[in-house]
């Protein structure tokens, strides 16, 4: 396949710390805390306009949202705890995707899906929801583990075309780089009306979004930095805050009592299912 311009091939991260990342990560958070971290990603207005404007509908969402899910959560996968044959052959698949995702004239906003920093906003985005879930059910991440994991976070963007020394040098260089980047956010109405779209299950047989989208918007709305919280107009109080701070932990405390493949979950079954799928030589995206 001939590479879009500009991209080149996966290459493997020279270092990665000593850590055993399955033991730091949630599967459950990953589904809980899904839709606030996209919210996050698409608040950048490049990415925001590149989802919303995508043609690739395959990947759309409101229109295949199991399908949609299950690339979503198979990257995190592969970037997290697959080898380096699963990102570069899973690289090469989203590249396929991306390729078609960039503005065409007209467009009110610039963007092209193999910037590397767009991808590298995203890759915070993950890591951030990761970090911020793990300690909401878990309490604090030890300094070390807290270093490594951060450190080992860089692959959810080496795993495209986000380059090693993007990634901001330490935790506190990360700080700056979000704190700076997150107060630049903005959400327009189109984009806002595409999370409300998300955020109240509409890409869902309408009985599940009646049962579930009340849930759903509370712990999006829980999850979300207070900035975007403001730009989408959305109230949260001291009471719901504590609610929710309940019942993360109660659910952190519950995962504890679980074997490490349990908790992996489904982040480990898609692995596979990625595996499979290659070795049968079956589309990956």
């Amino acid at each position: 396949m001939t590479r879009p311009l500009g991209v080149r091939p996966y290459q493997s991260d020279a270092i990665e710390p000593p850590i055993d990342v399955r033991e730091l990560l949630d599967g459950a958070a990953g589904l809980l805390g899904g839709a606030a971290n996209v919210i996050m990603q698409l608040a950048n207005r490049p990415i925001g306009y590149g989802v919303v404007e995508s043609p690739v509908e395959s990947g759309a969402v409101m229109v295949h949202p199991i399908k949609r899910l299950r690339t979503t959560i198979t990257y995190l996968s592969v970037a997290l705890l697959g080898d380096d044959r699963d990102r570069a052959a899973y690289r090469e698949a989203v590249n396929t995707s991306h390729a078609q995702v960039r503005s065409r004239p007209g467009s009110a906003v610039k963007y092209n899906a193999f910037d590397p920093k767009l991808q590298l906003w995203v890759a915070a985005c993950l890591y951030w929801g990761a970090k911020d879930l793990h300690d909401r059910m878990h309490g604090p991440m030890s300094e070390a583990d807290a270093d490594a994991f951060y450190a080992y976070s860089a692959r959810l963007g080496t795993t495209l075309q986000m380059r090693p020394e993007m990634w901001p040098a330490n935790r506190a260089a990360f700080q700056q780089y979000w704190d700076a980047n997150l107060a630049t956010t903005r959400i327009d109405p189109k984009i806002k009306a595409y999370f409300e779209d998300l955020i109240g299950l509409r890409m869902l047989p309408r009985p599940v979004g009646l049962a579930f989208g009340g849930v759903h918007r509370f712990f999006v709305i829980g999850l979300l930095p207070q900035h975007l919280r403001d730009e989408m107009g959305m109230s949260w109080s001291p009471r719901q805050d504590r609610v929710l701070a309940l019942m993360l932990r109660a659910l952190g405390s519950a995962e504890e009592l679980l074997p490490t493949p349990v908790r992996s979950f489904p982040l480990n079954a898609y692995l596979l299912d990625m595996r499979l799928r290659r070795r049968l030589g079956l589309r990956l995206v």
